[in-house]
């Protein structure tokens, strides 16, 4: 069986302020970026992990079928992957799933004996219906997989704010775009139903997901993830662009950028010594 390969591209920058002047550009910039995220609050919507948290077993759900289940009910000896999205999602949650089914088919796992896969919509409204168009949309593409192996659930509002609340997971609605506003990323479960670790973001390494399941199936608990904010919210997946937020996000990183460089050249500029009489 031949994986599917993801690949991934991350850029980490480092920006040393040494001199007092460069410290007050740096403190500036911070300044400013906090109050973006005011306006934005972005981070009221990222992930507050909670390893080691027992998840509510007996809220109840339904699952595809339009039968009455609950996370207890759906363990069955071997750890979970557990994805919170919804089925009528225009932004990333498509592609969590999609990234998900590329990281697992690498991976070696065998489906159902070595872990399952549980999507649960994070939208009271959808429906049974919803949940089994969407399972039928990914067993398409993920040959590998076995029905028996995958959960598409849906529940009541109240299920789906105790579930929410035990795994540190933070959305809101937005009436005026008819989205969710959440991060993205996974949480895996040990076979009890304890929260072992999350994986955050998207583009799922093969080898990061072996070894949070293989931790979980051993009953292993994490050290909390490093913060990755992600927000699945106004994400074209056919043009690979955010907008609203996130543009202006870059707009306020370019704005930042021309003032630390006006910032440095004022400053070399009093440095440099004056011209011979």
């Amino acid at each position: 069986m031949t994986g599917l390969r993801m690949a991934r591209g991350r850029t980490f920058a480092r920006v040393g302020a040494r001199s007092g002047a460069s410290r007050a550009l740096a403190a500036a910039c911070l300044v400013l970026l906090a109050c973006a995220a005011r306006a934005e609050t972005p981070a009221d919507f990222a992930w507050v992990q909670h390893p080691g948290a027992l998840l509510p077993l007996h809220a109840p759900l339904r699952d595809e079928d339009g039968r009455t289940t609950s996370l207890g009910a759906l363990l069955g000896g071997a750890p979970v992957i557990l994805d919170l999205g919804y089925f009528h999602c225009p932004s990333l949650c498509g592609v969590v799933r999609s990234d998900v089914f590329a990281a697992w088919g690498a991976s070696g796992l065998r489906p159902g004996r070595d872990v399952t896969l549980v999507s649960l919509s994070i939208d009271p409204a959808e429906t049974p219906l919803d949940a089994a168009r969407a399972k039928q949309a990914d067993l398409a593409q993920a040959s590998f997989v076995r029905p028996a192996n995958l959960h598409y659930l849906t529940g009541s509002a109240a299920s789906l704010a105790a579930m929410e609340a035990a795994l540190g997971f933070r959305a809101r609605y937005d009436a005026a775009f008819k989205q969710f506003l959440h991060p993205a990323g996974l949480a895996v479960l040990t076979p009890s139903g304890t929260v072992s670790s999350y994986l955050l973001g998207t583009g799922y390494a093969a080898g990061d997901l072996r070894a949070a399941v293989l931790r979980a199936g051993h009953g292993g608990i994490a050290e909390a993830a490093l913060p990755v904010l992600l927000l699945c919210f106004h994400f074209d997946s056919t043009t690979g662009r955010y907008t609203l937020a996130v543009e202006k996000v870059l707009r306020l990183g370019a704005g930042l950028t021309v003032l630390t460089i006006a910032g440095l050249l004022a400053v070399l500029h009093r440095r440099r010594p004056p011209a011979a009489g």
